[in-house]
């Protein structure tokens, strides 16, 4: 800083005074730790390029498999052979080749089984199969077939080569004969299940299949465990798949011989489908038992085609519905969208409307990004949740509405990310997962005018996702802990994607710089340097400060707003605003002002403001003296301790106590007199959750005495049964009962007016010396704090005297939110929404009745 600039510094500093402040927390941040000024472990090369793009000596082989199998219902197995040409495009000679077995994770002595937790309920743990039960395997080079050298290594074959197989285009065939049995349970991504009119088989994972050799690491050998997915070249796909004739199969590609397996009037219906924007039925339920909708044989063989892929997979029943519509691509080609699903999974308020979900996402998804580059894309119902393969998705019939969006939206989106983008998702499960996130989200706010789209409040995730123990995004999916998986693949990414696009970069520059990224490396292997790289070069902005905190380290966000100032104490001629970043991660800062003449305003400061410490101060031009200042409002950035967010520059009225907030809140709501007399109460309330609609009964008996039955509508299925009476609290959930003795701190959240009892029980009433902003207003902050060491915050309204929040002070407590307060029959307002808040779930219920006094019998509570 020059002489010059330090002088009037000084002199300014001098002008203020300080008027507003709050005590800061001893900061964790580091600038020199936040801004390394070496992130990128190494220079470009001429096989990966410093720009992040494919150098030009980039190189992958290549492998293109020919494959002939057969279901057997009666024995639920497969069994065929296949035949693997590979090419070698690598610089190096090969002595041996490896080989992917999937299905022997299946086995019980599979390392996946040996690394799964006991108390693990997925279905695998308890049934196994013999996995790939290998027949032969053979070498074919030059029109000549030998028996190869291989040995078998849990989910792997390595094929020993006798004579290297040269570099640069080099070529050879792989034939192997085959079986396996279809588990039931296929660790989600695979697996058959009887519905009422027959088996529904969901096939993935079905042949051996090629490791990939990159300029990375050489062969790619992580054993399937489970959690990490697949790693795979690209290739042509032809092959058949030979069933009953009375089934529908359906795979990935393009089926050649729909002539052969399918009767006149199913091809006279497909034809209508491929020129429909609406949704068309191929085989209705009654169709089910209708044997002139196939050929008079017993046996039929499905013929697909699917080029350029890296992995194909297929379904087959007797039991599926089938429809259909047209897919219109921005490049004016036609595509298919179609749906397979039993009976059970019918109706517009479910399965019925899964080709419109997948027609709609594959048209947005090419219009945004990268325009859908296969032929069909099915969508099959079964027993798998939810899992995705190349024009081709599994999901769980259980999924309706929101639901079925969601999840066929989220599998539909891995056609990008990994299918297209063949990024490794056994070391980085993120550039598929967290990739396919961030695009679902896009894609669902524009679904249908936003029909299930929620804003999400990145704030309130915070504590769910920032734990002290989280594992960072760049680790082994295998090496993630069980519960931290989906934050350390898929919703920390995804956030940290919108960030970029929308606090950062801006959606114009993300944009482009994301389709860069698509283009280049679509087809092809990337590494996670390739895609900062890109990102960097075509959003031109150097962006490893982001990169290395966001991907490297569980550091946390804690933005505060410290101190309001005054220039000569006259807010007319200005205010300093100081904002403090006291955890490790730095992020943009939005802060929001409030001025006493109405006017707000927001002033965005770049990250680089942390770039010289973890204080800054800011000059705001302001016309009145201010209201608040508050940092994240719209919270849009994972702050964890959002109780420093916010400063009034309000002074609290020195008449005000602990006793004068509580009147004031009780004359607002009709008078403590009128409080009183309610003797019961029953609230009922309502809220849709993913297209369901629950129904909350809570019954209140004053002071001691309440239930709550949480009720999930269509089918009417109680889902939640809690009863407290005195100190006595019964649970029935998920088919199970709990009896224990009720603390005083979870008594608190089911009290409708738990002010009556402040006195009680030896607790003590402390104000806050200061007024917290909720929701842009100032409030009052009451902490009870209870003999056990509990502490309750209630938080009241300045103007209104409402209350607005209370919650226990620990994270494992329901938090509560209240607003829109209308008076019931007992002449008392109470709040008709209600929020009910825990780590990153909110629950806004509504009133849609409400009745006070009608003797409610102690039975009733028992």
């Amino acid at each position: 800083m020059s002489l010059l600039k330090l002088t009037l510094s000084i002199s300014t500093c001098l002008l203020v005074s300080v008027t507003f402040a709050q005590d800061a927390p001893t900061s964790k941040y580091n600038q020199h730790e936040a801004f390394p000024a070496v992130f990128y472990p190494a220079d470009g090369t001429l096989l990966r390029g410093g720009n992040g793009a494919p150098g030009p000596e980039y190189w992958q082989n290549r492998a293109d498999y020919n494959l002939n199998v057969t279901l057997d219902t009666a024995n639920h197995t497969v069994s065929g052979t296949t035949v693997i040409t590979y090419t070698n495009n690598s610089p190096d000679g090969l002595a041996f080749l490896w080989l992917q077995l999937d299905q022997n994770i299946y086995r019980e002595e599979s390392r996946g089984h040996a690394t799964a937790a006991v108390d693990n309920d997925n279905p695998r743990n308890k049934t196994f199969t013999n996995g790939d039960e290998i027949k032969s395997v053979y070498i074919v080079r030059n029109g000549k077939s030998e028996a190869a050298d291989y040995l078998v290594t849990d989910t792997r074959m390595q094929i020993r080569l006798k004579d290297t197989l040269p570099a640069n285009g080099a070529r050879l065939q792989i034939k192997i004969a085959y079986a396996f049995k279809i588990p039931e349970f296929g660790n989600d991504r695979m697996g058959r299940k009887l519905y009422k009119e027959g088996w529904i088989y969901e096939i993935a994972q079905w042949y051996p299949r090629m490791e990939v050799y990159d300029d990375v690491s050489g062969w790619n050998t992580i054993p399937y465990l489970g959690a990490g997915e697949f790693y795979l070249e690209y290739g042509d796909f032809d092959y058949t798949v030979t069933a009953p004739a009375n089934m529908v199969v359906v795979g990935s590609g393009e089926l050649l011989n729909p002539v052969e397996v399918y009767a006149p009037v199913v091809q006279q219906r497909l034809a209508a489908a491929r020129n429909s924007d609406k949704t068309l039925m191929i085989k209705d339920s009654a169709d089910l038992s209708d044997k002139s909708l196939y050929p008079a044989k017993a046996n039929l063989t499905w013929h697909f085609y699917t080029p350029n892929a890296r992995d194909v997979s297929w379904a087959a029943s007797k039991a599926f519905m089938w429809d259909a519509a047209r897919i219109n691509l921005p490049s004016g080609k036609k595509a298919l969208a179609q749906s397979v699903y039993p009976v059970e999974a019918k109706g517009q308020d479910a399965w019925g409307r899964s080709t419109e979900y997948v027609k709609n996402c594959i048209e947005l998804y090419s219009g945004q990004w990268f325009e859908y580059t296969y032929k069909v894309a099915t969508n099959v119902g079964g027993t798998v949740g939810g899992m995705e393969y190349p024009g081709i998705v599994f999901c769980g019939t259980d999924n309706k509405g929101a639901g079925l969006w969601g999840v066929a939206n989220h599998e539909f989106g891995h056609n990008w990310f990994p299918m297209v983008v063949g990024s490794n998702e056994r070391k980085y499960a993120w550039m598929d997962e967290g990739f396919n996130n961030f695009i679902n989200k896009v894609d669902t706010r524009v679904f249908n005018k936003g029909e299930y789209w929620q804003p999400a409040d990145v704030q309130q995730k915070a504590l769910d996702i920032f734990t002290d123990d989280a594992d960072e995004i760049m680790t082994t999916p295998d090496v993630i802990q069980g519960r931290y998986l989906g934050n350390a693949a898929y919703d920390k990414p995804e956030q940290g994607l919108t960030i970029l696009r929308e606090q950062i970069l801006g959606e114009n520059r993300f944009d482009y710089a994301f389709r860069t990224y698509i283009k280049r490396w679509a087809f092809k292997h990337p590494t996670p340097w390739d895609f900062f790289h890109t990102i960097d070069n075509a959003a031109g902005e150097d962006l490893s400060w982001f990169w290395h905190e966001w991907f490297f380290t569980n550091w946390k966000l804690d933005q505060a707003v410290t101190a309001i100032d005054y220039v000569d104490n006259d807010a007319t001629k200005g205010s300093l605003i100081t904002i403090a970043n006291n955890e490790g991660m730095a992020l943009p800062v939005t802060v929001e002002v409030k001025e006493d003449n109405g006017k707000v305003s927001r002033i965005n400061l770049p990250a680089e403001v942390w770039q010289r410490g973890g204080e800054w101060t800011f000059a705001f031009k302001s016309a009145s003296r201010l209201v608040y200042a508050t940092v994240n409002p719209d919270h849009v950035l994972p702050d964890i301790n959002p109780g420093n967010n916010a400063l009034s520059a309000i002074k609290m009225d020195s008449s005000a106590t602990a006793a004068t907030v509580l009147k004031h809140y009780f004359d607002a709501i009709g008078g403590e007199d009128k409080v009183k007399a309610i003797k019961d109460l029953t609230v009922t309330l309502a809220d849709t959750l993913d297209g369901t609609i629950f129904k909350k009964v809570n019954q209140y008996k004053m002071r001691d005495k309440f239930l709550q039955v949480i009720t999930r509508l269509d089918p009417n299925t109680v889902t939640f049964h809690l009863s407290i009476d005195g100190d006595s609290l019964t649970l029935v959930q998920q088919g199970k009962t709990q009896h224990r003795i009720i603390e005083p701190a979870g008594k608190a959240r089911f009290k409708l007016f738990p002010e009556l009892d402040f006195a009680q029980q030896g607790d003590t009433m402390q104000l806050d010396d200061k007024y917290h902003i909720i929701d842009g207003a100032p409030a009052y902050l009451i902490t009870v704090n209870q003999p056990d060491g509990i502490k309750v915050k209630y938080f009241y309204d300045q103007q209104t005297g409402l209350k607005v929040q209370q919650y226990v002070d620990r994270p494992d407590v329901t938090h509560l939110a209240f607003s829109d307060y209308r008076v019931i029959d007992a002449g008392v307002k109470i709040p008709f929404t209600q929020q009910d808040i825990r780590g990153s779930a909110t629950i806004t219920y509504k009133v849609t009745s409400a009745a006070a006094n009608t003797n409610l019998p102690d039975d009733v509570f028992k």
